[in-house]
């Protein structure tokens, strides 16, 4: 999962890397000011923010707003600041945060919050040996198989697991840095050519496009977008 952390605050930022890295499942990316991180959420997908309140230029209300207007509403915002009246928490909320940890933090909390977020958007963990249909599209999550109108599609497990991955996230344009990191593990840097093979391989394995329903989508420099054709 990635994870932005938008903090001016260096030692803290660290501090919050530090803990949320040693989870093993979250790859965090720090941004020293809202104006970075608006730059680089143009760029690149996340699956959580870590929001500061207070920051210069621009403050974190600024931030969210700018996120709720432009990203997928999915994408969970939690505000960590040490504004912690009743008041401050009711504005966070109301303003389109989904949650808000004051300091000085509690890593176990923070953390707690993290996990609960990410179930509610990602699926919880009770339900992930249930199979999950999409359409036509089904996904035994327990055998690591996938069938088309009750039929079973051959796919090796990365195909499986960035179909799934892309599935869960229809309509969201997902960088390719993004789909690296969730389905391999991968850093930005390395290439994109095995991803880039694995969607062709999908495309033509799940006939994606009018006779399934779905479309699979490239965005020019930027990444993919699986979404429902409308009937």
């Amino acid at each position: 999962m990635r994870i932005a952390i938008v903090e001016d605050d260096p030692d803290q930022a660290a501090l919050l890397q530090v803990w949320l890295s040693a989870e093993g499942d979250y790859d965090c990316h720090l941004f020293e000011d809202g104006a970075k991180a608006i730059k680089a959420f143009q760029k690149d997908g996340y699956d959580l923010i870590l929001l500061d309140w207070y920051m210069p230029e621009m403050n974190g209300v600024e931030v969210l707003a700018w996120v709720r207007e432009n990203l997928d509403w999915r994408v969970p915002v939690i505000f960590v600041t040490q504004r912690d009246s009743e008041e401050d928490l009711a504005f966070a909320l109301e303003h389109g945060a989904d949650d808000y940890v004051p300091k000085p933090i509690k890593p176990l909390e923070l953390k707690a919050r993290i996990r609960s977020l990410l179930r509610r958007v990602h699926g919880g963990e009770a339900d992930a040996n249930k199979p999950l249909q999409f359409g036509k599209f089904r996904f035994d999550t327990q055998g690591n198989q996938l069938f088309m109108a009750e039929e079973q599609v051959s796919l090796t497990q990365k195909e499986f697991e960035l179909g799934l991955f892309l599935f869960r996230n229809s309509g969201r344009l997902l960088s390719r840095a993004h789909l690296l990191e969730s389905v391999w593990g991968h850093n930005a840097e390395l290439n994109t050519r095995t991803l880039d093979t694995h969607i062709s391989r999908l495309r033509k394995k799940l006939h994606l496009g009018d006779e399934a329903g779905w479309r699979l989508t490239s965005v020019y420099h930027h990444g993919y977008r699986l979404e429902p054709i409308a009937a």
